[in-house]
């Protein structure tokens, strides 16, 4: 299993987003080699589910078009495993806490295993509860990615001492989404974080241009986008590659930069 860590081998890393599944499986598996190819250093992959309750209008509406297309949890596991040949960096299942449990926690976490996942993000998954899921977590080696928001304060300390992965900074309140400026103290953030731990910080949520990708790596290790590119996915549907692997090629060369 390719491990987190080496997505900052080669310094500041670009994560993306994309729901699986949408507008289709064979989409979304074109998609992921895509970005691949453009410079991304990991890929999240959302599991659609009907209530997800971080997530701003675009990427619910990516979700529900990923369920009436009929993406269920087993196909994508199935997508994910006939790619994982393929893959070169580490993929990471961005999910809520419901679906783990209606699909089984073991069973999940052993299908993560076959298909190359190497990590979770749960975002309704409070970091006192996290030991839910992360036991089994690591008796698979798969690591439990943990999030810090502007609202954590001295929390932000306990969080980043135990992450593991890389910790994702979440740059502003409320859901996903493009914002047109970012005015979170991101620095402090990152700052209270790397007085206990070493692990690559990231900066997700609002950030859609390379101007914006930028300014957050200066202040991180990396920037992660999704909504930007699942409107991209929703203009262009099934012919969507050639528009989503000349995004992320010009975000991850701003990262870079």
């Amino acid at each position: 299993m390719i491990k987190i860590k080496d997505a900052f081998k080669n310094g500041k890393a670009f994560i993306p987003f994309i729901t699986g599944g949408d507008p289709d499986l064979e989409t979304t598996k074109e998609l992921m080699l895509a970005m691949q190819e453009a410079g991304a250093a990991l890929i999240e992959v959302g599991v659609p589910f009907s209530d997800p309750i971080a997530e701003g209008p675009v990427i619910q509406a990516a979700d529900d078009r990923a369920l009436a297309g009929g993406c269920t949890t087993d196909r994508l596991f199935d997508m994910i495993a006939s790619v994982q040949g393929e893959m070169r960096i580490p993929m990471v299942f961005m999910t809520y806490i419901n679906p783990v449990f209606s699909y089984g926690q073991e069973k999940f976490m052993d299908r993560c295993v076959e298909c190359g996942i190497s990590g979770l993000i749960v975002p309704d998954l409070p970091y006192e509860e996290k030991g839910e899921i992360l036991e089994s977590c690591h008796r698979h080696g798969i690591e439990l990615v943990s999030m810090i928001a502007p609202t954590s304060e001295e929390r932000i300390r306990t969080i980043a001492g135990e992450a593991e992965g890389f910790l994702y900074c979440v740059s502003s309140l409320g859901v996903t989404g493009v914002r047109r400026s970012i005015t979170t103290d991101i620095g402090s953030m990152i700052r209270m974080a790397r007085e206990v731990t070493d692990i690559p910080c990231c900066v997700g949520f609002g950030i859609s241009t390379p101007e914006q990708a930028k300014e957050m790596a200066d202040r991180s290790d990396g920037a992660i986008v999704g909504s930007a590119i699942v409107k991209i996915i929703a203009e262009h549907g099934r012919d969507s590659k050639k528009y989503v692997y000349d995004y992320v090629k010009e975000m991850a060369e701003a990262v870079h930069t």
